[in-house]
């Protein structure tokens, strides 16, 4: 006979454990298990039923699974937060009794605690690492921009700021940036590293009130892991480049608010001395190979003999051809293209190689610097931008300058003149666009996401602008295609037969859906009556769409001719 099951001893009742056990078995604080819950990437659960899960009873209560919270058990950090409460205790105590030589020696010998080995459990690839890269650069990015206050100190944000711009020095460096979108809640980036999209947040540089109801204690927690998490891949991603790790700063750009410039990237030691190496290798290697030819000789000639004298010889009687090992001439190229990454290098990335921009003073420097040295152009800035601008305003060499002001007040023929939006068009369309309608005081055209992908049946404004386009080629060219048509020999019955054959095919097609809709259960007839329900509807707010384009279009030619 089996045994009898108690209750809360098997199925739901065991495998959820409330937040109350959780911290009776830990013997922690709810604080420090909200912290050991962000670090070790574990959240509540929501049971089937929580009536069983809470062994019968109905009050309110938060799930966790028994397994996470028995793996918590084992962490090292728990250790360091109970000697940090010791520390804490004694060092209040020394300083209530004015101990403070005591106090001294403690602050020496303070617990601190490192979340190294929870970044490697956590993410046993690198590739897992970029993956769950997005919500860790939005964070930081975030940090990075606001201003100091009672809960967020200033090492932290400086911290911060310094993980960012080796991020975005590494983004420039890799030509790794595949779109940018200017929203209402800051800059989407999206770059492409080792084949994985990573999407990430860049708030507007504007004096901010930090809400009162924000809880800091959260965030500051994430932005521990964060900040950990980050140097961990940004060593990776540099090192991996043959970049030294951390880049070397000059102080004095860095304190002119010279940003990325101030983080200059040079190639690692181990490289380098790889490389001196492979300088020495080819003469040792031409020899090895010579000796390994000679003994391949002696093989084959012995293998020969023997086979000769051997009873199998009929059957082992084919050729037998050994390659000859030679040493390519360009040997330290070919090794070199297997060490160095892969980066692309195609036209698409690099739209910009032969422009160098000029930002005026109300461009948005923070961005556009980075944006354009992703995509292969060079950038000066006005000196209240920032120190290090590699050029002046006068230079002769600038071929576009951002401005974002309603009017010019000096013009120089040799450079483009356009307002930020451009830059950012070019690299969503992968092309050049045309420059007129991005002049500065013109109105611009819609900035359009390229994170949305536009289905067949949804409206596309760009797909408009390239019908409009092809219309007035249609247009120009029409005198042409009706002298054409007059040219060819087509005679009405041949038209005639053609129409009959479609109705033909549009009736058969008919008597088909028919055929199929009679097949249908109740359940499928209802489905089916919905989706041509949507249709229908996404059809008239399509051409809704459309009816106003047209009017805007209209409105504006006639403003145009106004104007002429």
């Amino acid at each position: 006979m089996a045994k009898i099951k108690s209750k809360g001893e098997s199925g739901t009742a065991k495998n959820f454990i409330t937040r109350n056990q959780a911290l009776k078995k830990l013997q922690v604080t709810l604080a420090d298990f909200r912290r050991l819950c962000i670090f070790k990437g574990i959240y509540p659960r929501e049971p089937r039923n929580k009536k069983k899960a809470n062994k019968g009873s109905t009050a309110p209560a938060t799930f966790y699974y028994s397994k996470d919270i028995q793996y918590l058990l084992h962490e090292p950090i728990i250790d360091k937060i109970r000697q940090h409460k010791a520390f804490i205790r004694k060092f209040n105590r020394a300083l209530s009794r004015q101990e403070y030589e005591v106090a001294k020696s403690l602050q020496r010998i303070k617990p601190s605690y490192t979340l190294d080995h929870i970044i490697k459990e956590r993410y046993p690839t690198f590739l897992d690492a970029i993956r769950d890269l997005d919500d860790a650069l939005s964070m930081l990015f975030l940090f990075s921009s606001i201003h100091v206050t009672d809960k967020v100190d200033s090492s932290v944000i400086l911290n911060c700021e310094r993980l960012c711009l080796e991020f975005q020095n590494y983004i420039i460096i890799s030509k790794s940036l595949r779109k940018a979108f200017l929203s209402i809640k800051g800059i989407y980036y999206q770059a492409e590293i080792r084949g994985q999209d990573v999407t990430w947040l860049v708030p507007y540089k504007f004096s901010q009130e930090i809400p009162p109801d924000v809880d800091f204690r959260i965030m500051v927690t994430f932005l521990e892991f964060y900040q950990t998490f980050l140097g961990f891949v940004n060593f990776k991603l540099y090192n991996d480049f043959g970049l030294t790790y951390p880049p070397p700063v000059n102080i004095s750009l860095l304190e002119g608010a010279g940003d990325i410039l101030a983080y200059s990237l040079e190639k690692s030691r181990t490289q380098i001395e790889n490389k001196s190496e492979e300088n020495q290798k080819p003469k040792d290697i031409k020899k090895q190979v010579i000796t390994l030819n000679k003994e391949l000789d002696k093989i084959f000639a012995e293998t020969e003999f023997s086979t000769h004298n051997s009873e199998i010889s009929e059957d082992i009687n084919d050729d037998v051809v050994l390659d000859n090992f030679h040493m390519q001439s360009d040997s330290k190229d070919s090794l070199n293209k297997l060490i160095q990454p892969v980066t692309p290098n195609s036209e698409k990335v690099n739209i910009f190689e032969n422009f160098i921009f000029y930002l005026s003073r109300e461009a948005p420097r923070y961005s556009l610097e980075f944006v354009i040295r992703s995509f292969g152009g060079k950038v000066g800035w006005d000196p209240v931008l920032g120190d290090g601008s590699p050029f002046k305003e006068d230079d002769m060499a600038i071929t576009h300058q951002i401005y974002d002001r309603p009017s010019l007040n000096k013009r120089i023929i040799t450079r483009v003149y356009i307002q930020p939006q451009w830059v950012y068009d070019c690299i969503n369309k992968k092309k050049i666009l045309n420059t007129d309608e991005y002049a500065p005081g013109s109105l611009l055209p819609p900035h359009l996401s390229p994170f949305v992908n536009v289905n067949d049946n949804e409206y596309n404004p760009e797909m408009e602008d390239e019908d409009d386009n092809l219309d007035d080629q249609n247009s120009s060219n029409g005198i042409l295609n009706n002298h054409k048509a007059d040219l060819q020999d087509t005679s009405l019955l041949d038209n005639i037969e053609k129409t009959e054959k479609l109705e033909i095919e549009e009736t058969k097609s008919e008597e088909v859906k028919n055929l199929a809709k009679i097949m249908l259960t109740s359940k499928q007839k209802k489905l089916y009556k919905k989706m041509i329900y949507s249709n229908l509807k996404k059809k008239e707010e399509i051409d809704k769409l459309k009816k106003k384009r047209k009017k805007l279009m209209q409105a504006k030619k006639q403003k145009s001719n106004v104007k002429v």
